[in-house]
């Protein structure tokens, strides 16, 4: 057994503890590589079929060919799709696009609220109808109480302060100093009623290790993160007025493992293209301590 195979058994046996463990169970889905291994991994945890749905906040500002992959993978894979949104703070323009607030305020209303709200069931989800292929309202309005996330610890610094399985309040909001202790892979999954609980199955796993684990399973990934011939590409996905592109010459994926492994991004955070983190001091923990992914 090689160092992905133990990385791969954790992951689909956290996977399975909490689908044993939590009856109103999610997953979120950000269209990037960590949570589309993730997906890749609930599936081989359940046979190919992914017993949960997978949530999307959508901000609007999302480069198109993400939403694209996004759906194509949905109805490819047959996946219970939802996305959910800030449709308020969108429609009176209260975004750092629409140069109206900074940007980790756009990232609290956008993200952060319209995230507690989905989850929540406070606001409107949207289902993908797969015979139709368009969203509808999803019918369902009960709170996801248990929410698996691809988060790293070593992708930021207050990620690497997270446990597998990390309670929040209801609110969504986390005491980083409030942790319970995971010691052996002996993980607290019984937790007080109306406790929102974020379980993190790649939380051990590195950015090189998930592009190795890309490489070895053919998982395809969304073509953003390849040079198409301009001699850039995007390392970290997220929203399109707040990322940008590195220089890279890296137009597959093993050509993206050696960059990381040995070579100009060995030992460049990962991040470092994410506005949103510099505007939080460097990371992100103000804002994941409401609620952020």
């Amino acid at each position: 057994m090689d160092h992905l195979d133990r990385l791969e058994a954790r992951s689909v046996h956290i996977l399975r503890e909490a689908y044993s463990n939590f009856k109103s169970l999610c997953m979120l889905w950000s269209i990037g590589k960590d949570s589309t291994v993730l997906l890749w991994l609930s599936r081989k945890a359940f046979f190919g079929h992914v017993p949960f749905p997978l949530v999307h906040v959508d901000t609007s500002f999302k480069i198109p060919e993400m939403i694209t992959y996004r759906d194509r993978l949905a109805l490819e894979w047959n996946l219970t799709m939802i996305y959910g949104e800030n449709r308020e703070a969108l429609e009176q323009k209260r975004t750092f696009p629409d140069g109206a607030v900074d940007r980790i305020t756009c990232c609290r209303l956008l993200k952060t609220e319209a995230l507690k709200h989905t989850l929540s069931g406070e606001w409107p989800r949207y289902r993908l109808n797969h015979g139709t292929r368009e969203y509808e309202i999803d019918r369902n309005t009960e709170a996801y109480t248990g929410v698996i996330v691809g988060a790293r610890a070593d992708e930021e610094g207050s990620r690497s302060k997270e446990r597998y399985f990390s309670p929040r309040s209801v609110q969504s909001q986390w005491d980083v100093g409030d942790q319970p202790p995971e010691f052996w892979n002996q993980y607290k999954t019984e937790f007080a009623p109306g406790t929102h609980v974020r379980i993190h199955p790649l939380l051990d796993w590195t950015e090189l290790n998930i592009w190795e684990y890309i490489q070895r399973e053919s998982i395809p990934t969304v073509s953003l993160y390849y040079n198409q011939g301009e001699g850039t590409r995007y390392r970290s996905l997220g929203c399109g007025p707040c990322t940008t592109r590195v220089d890279s010459e890296a137009r597959s994926v093993s050509e993206i493992i050696v960059e990381l492994s040995t070579g100009k991004f060995a030992n460049v955070a990962e991040r470092a293209g994410r506005a949103q983190d510099k505007d939080d001091g460097g990371g992100l923990e103000t804002l994941r301590k409401d609620g952020y992914m």
